[in-house]
């Protein structure tokens, strides 16, 4: 039989498990396995030590009465009973909390998405604006909060402008109704860069013949935007939305370097809430249920955004 028509006979593959390694083999695994565990180990210890133990340590303490000094002893669920039912402020702390996140991050991802929309359509200078608006991301939040205060503080460049300009406002961070908003002007002005970028790197990756299909079909610009560029860059949107939602639950550092919570608690967030509870009254046990209980918003908020993606978030297969 020629060699011609040996290659032209049906070849029969035969499907099984795949054979086990033989002795020799796994020899020569267990070194690489050592290497790879010994490479990880450094992580792993990190994230055991400044991750995993703080966090069992702190669930464990939420259900004590530590306050460092004295004895420690076991509550059970008073600390959570208590948050619930007596705390006078803490309702007041969930609804700026929550009033905060909402106004931050609808405003956070409609000007990032119009800047990062405006920014693709330029047909000169996008590197420029995307590297002058994404800059503030890199400064420290509490140095961009410091430079905020001292043009809002009473007397400041802030009071100066409106009296020149006449105009009916008060002092920003003194003045209960609008201290949460400028709170969250200038977590707007040092945050947004980063979802202004992701956005921008979403619509960039659009096909040019989807665009140009509508066009010749007689679809218009917003058309075009609302029914192709949208539900393309939609895993983009779920993505930043979900982070900025997680990041604005969390806000701690604008409330301390500006307003301290204050006036009263016109500003007081659950994250001031625990470091006020923990390292002002040093009600650790305290603190550690009302950080809990951020968790398990986060968390249910999180589910939530994560069942609500298949309504509006679009995977082009």
């Amino acid at each position: 039989m020629s060699v011609r028509a040996v290659t032209a006979l049906p070849v029969r593959l035969e499907q099984g498990p795949c054979p086990k390694p033989t002795g020799r083999q796994s020899s020569r695994l267990r070194p690489d396995l050592q290497t790879a565990m010994l490479f990880l180990l450094p992580s792993t210890l990190g994230l055991l030590v400044f991750l995993i133990v703080p966090l069992l340590a702190s669930f464990a303490l939420s259900f004590t009465n530590w306050q460092v000094i004295g004895d420690l002893s076991f509550v059970g669920v008073a600390n959570y009973i208590r948050l619930i039912t007596a705390d006078p402020v803490f309702w007041q702390v969930m609804r700026v909390t929550f009033l905060y996140s909402f106004e931050y991050l609808v405003l956070n991802i409609t000007l990032s998405l119009t800047m990062a929309v405006w920014i693709s359509s330029l047909s000169w200078g996008k590197q420029v604006f995307r590297l002058v608006f994404f800059l503030p991301t890199f400064t420290p939040v509490v140095g961009i909060a410091i430079v905020w205060l001292l043009m809002l503080t009473p007397g400041g460049v802030v009071d100066w402008t409106v009296a020149t300009l006449h105009l009916p406002l008060p002092n920003l961070i003194t003045t209960p109704n609008y201290a949460l908003q400028a709170l969250v002007v200038v977590a707007l002005w040092s945050h947004f860069g980063y979802n202004m970028l992701l956005f921008g790197a979403a619509l960039e990756a659009v096909p040019e013949s989807y665009l140009e299909a509508a066009k010749i079909d007689g679809a218009s610009a917003w058309q075009r935007f609302w029914k192709i560029k949208l539900p393309l860059i939609s895993p983009s949107l779920f993505f930043g939305s979900v982070l900025t939602a997680i990041t604005s639950l969390q806000a701690f550092d604008q409330v301390y370097a500006l307003t301290h919570g204050g006036p009263g608690s016109a500003t007081t967030t659950l994250g001031y809430a625990i470091y006020s509870q923990g390292f002002v009254s040093y009600h650790l046990g305290y603190a550690s249920a009302i950080a809990w209980v951020l968790f398990a918003i986060i968390m249910m908020l999180t589910g939530l955004q994560l069942r609500l993606q298949r309504r509006w978030v679009h995977y082009d297969s």
